[in-house]
C-alpha cells in the first residue's frame, strides 16, 4: 500500500516501506531507545536467514486514506523513565513522519519489548 496526495505540481505517492523506514530512524533518534525489535519471533528468524535487515524493523505501519497508524516495538535503556521515553518517542515519530509525508499521523503506539543496560 501507499499514501497518496496531490498538489498543484501533481500526484505524490509514498510507499509504506518508506514511511516505516522514516519512523524507524525517528525512533532511533529518541533518547533512551536502544534498538528496534521485531514484534514476532518468526520475523527475527526470517531476518537471520536472509542476512539483511527488514525494511522498517520494529515498525508496523497501517495507512487508511490520508491517515497513518504506527506501532513501534523497542528496547529501552535501563534506568530511564519509561513514561518520559514513551512520550518523547510518540511525539518524535509523529512529528518527523508528518513533516516528511505531509499526511496526518493518527496514532503512535509504543510497545516496550525489553530493557537493556
Amino acid at each position: 500500500m501507499s499514501v497518496n496526495t496531490s498538489n498543484v505540481y501533481g500526484k505524490i505517492s509514498i510507499s509504506d516501506g518508506v514511511l516505516a523506514r522514516v519512523a524507524a530512524y525517528a525512533a532511533l533518534d529518541c533518547y533512551g531507545i536502544v534498538e528496534l525489535v521485531s514484534r514476532r519471533f518468526r520475523d527475527s528468524i526470517t531476518e537471520l536467514i536472509k542476512k539483511k535487515p527488514a525494511e522498517g524493523k520494529g515498525i508496523r505501519l497501517v495507512t487508511s486514506g490520508d491517515r497513518i497508524y504506527i506501532d513501534v516495538y523497542v528496547i529501552i535503556k535501563y534506568g530511564v523513565s519509561i513514561n518520559a521515553v514513551a512520550e518523547a518517542l510518540k511525539e518524535g515519530v509523529k512529528y518527523k513522519v508528518e513533516r516528511f509525508s505531509g499526511m496526518i499521523v493518527d496514532t503512535v503506539n509504543v510497545n516496550i519489548m525489553g530493557v537493556k543496560l
